[in-house]
């Protein structure tokens, strides 16, 4: 008879939050996959039920230590639309430049101190330093790089306060941002070293038919704006999201699972963005992307450290090409008119899609809220790489198999505390 195996990691490393990894074998077929979100609900949509559109860009960056600008820039897209508020395009450009620190600094955090470690056989970060100190030195540099745009657009790095539905509190003169290009030329040369770095390891040969979904827009390589797309037919306005996504809850799970109506998983993301939007990517990154041997489209997930790499070339030039063509605005934010309405708006946090809806009354307070973070959405994506995964791997011993499946978990970068969000909790009692 086949034996039967199981595979545990009660407390998943290297990610955000905390959940666990359950994987059963019979001889070389998987029978379950669970990736287990057992973290709390945090119950943000609740919490901002009878707050002021104006409270909510604060409450929302508290969701994340890592990715605020995300949840604040999707909260003030949403807000705007229900109000009505039309920004100035210097605004634009600072959020932009906004989106550009958070992008830095999170793929610097992710690629070298939660991915790295795994290619190079290492169990974390600091067993890695003593013999990669060049490395965990530049990444830790190109993380405060990011974390100072952040705190500059922000007020401060974690949870930044300056950000105001129509615009922000405060906006930097010329005088305050130039000082950054020197810092940032070095992250641009540190970034293009770090696809070749990363572009060295050996990935699993392991391609799986995906649905890619992003924003995408005509001109820019997206970070707030776009319509929502996919490789494989979807082509629709943000505020049509909720007609072709469906939230789906599971026992195993305090996230809900995110699905396409009548197709299933799909994929948000860095590999997601980058096979949607190559050709909007700057000529830097996409050299940096071919010198990498890397294919569009590419299928691997292991491969999205790459590509989270090229997205740091991105996030640097970017930032550089913003500060350089900067003019403040004539007022830090727009004038704001408290009117009821309903708006949705979604941008492309450092791990994929973020998706918010607001419904505001006359008096300005919120009624209703969504939030559907990127884990969420990739979450039962996560378990069928796995289902696929495991197989070829069936004959290792189960401490390697282990590794190998906290691997897989960590190519979609899961923020874990982010996705458990839902209100409604099923408890079923036998």
């Amino acid at each position: 008879m086949s034996s039967t195996r199981t595979i545990k990691a009660d407390l998943l490393a290297r990610v955000e939050g905390e959940g666990a990894l359950l994987v059963k074998l019979k001889g070389d077929r998987v029978t379950d996959v669970k990736l287990k979100i057992f973290e709390p609900p945090r119950l943000f949509e609740a919490f901002l039920r009878g707050r002021h559109f104006s409270e909510v860009p604060d409450f929302v960056a508290r969701i994340c230590g890592i990715c605020p600008v995300a949840y604040q820039m999707s909260a003030v897209h949403a807000i705007e639309r229900a109000l009505g508020v039309q920004t100035d395009p210097a605004i634009r450009m600072l959020r932009r430049l906004f989106y550009c620190g958070e992008w830095i600094e999170s793929h610097a955090l992710h690629i070298f101190m939660l991915h790295t470690p795994d290619f190079l056989g290492y169990p974390d970060v600091i067993r890695m330093a003593r013999d990669y100190r060049e490395v965990v030195e530049q990444a830790l540099r190109l993380k405060k790089i990011g974390n100072g745009i952040v705190t500059l657009m922000g007020g401060r790095e974690i949870h930044p306060v300056s950000v105001a539905v129509g615009g922000f509190y405060r906006v930097p003169p010329k005088s305050e941002l130039r000082p950054l290009l020197e810092d940032l030329k070095w992250a641009l040369d540190a970034s293009l070293q770090s696809v070749r770095l990363v572009a060295g390891f050996e990935f699993p040969d392991f391609e799986q038919p995906y649905e890619f979904v992003a924003l995408s827009h005509p001109d820019e390589y997206p970070f707030n704006e776009g319509r929502l797309v996919s490789n494989k037919g979807l082509d629709i306005d943000v505020a049509e999201y909720e007609e072709h996504f469906v939230e789906q809850h599971v026992k195993h799970s305090n996230a809900l699972h995110s699905v396409l109506r009548a197709r299933g998983s799909y994929m948000v993301g860095p590999l997601a963005r980058f096979n949607l939007n190559f050709a909007r990517l700057p000529e830097v990154a996409q050299q940096a992307a071919r010198d990498a041997m890397l294919s569009v489209p590419c299928n691997n997930p292991f491969r999205s450290i790459i590509v989270r790499a090229v997205e740091l070339v991105f996030a640097c030039a970017e930032a550089i090409r913003t500060i350089e063509a900067y003019e403040p605005p004539a007022a830090p934010r727009a004038t704001v008119s408290t009117q009821a309405g309903v708006g949705c708006a979604a941008t492309e946090a450092p791990r994929g899609l973020l998706y918010h809806r607001y419904r505001i009354d006359d008096q300005g307070l919120v009624q209703f809220a969504k939030i559907v973070p990127p884990t969420s959405q990739n979450q039962k994506r996560i378990e069928e790489d796995l289902q696929h995964f495991v197989p070829q791997l069936a004959s290792r011993p189960t401490d390697e198999l282990t590794w190998k499946c906290e691997q897989a978990v960590r190519n979609y970068d899961p923020c874990i505390s982010c996705a458990t969000h839902f209100l409604r909790l099923q408890i079923e009692r036998e």
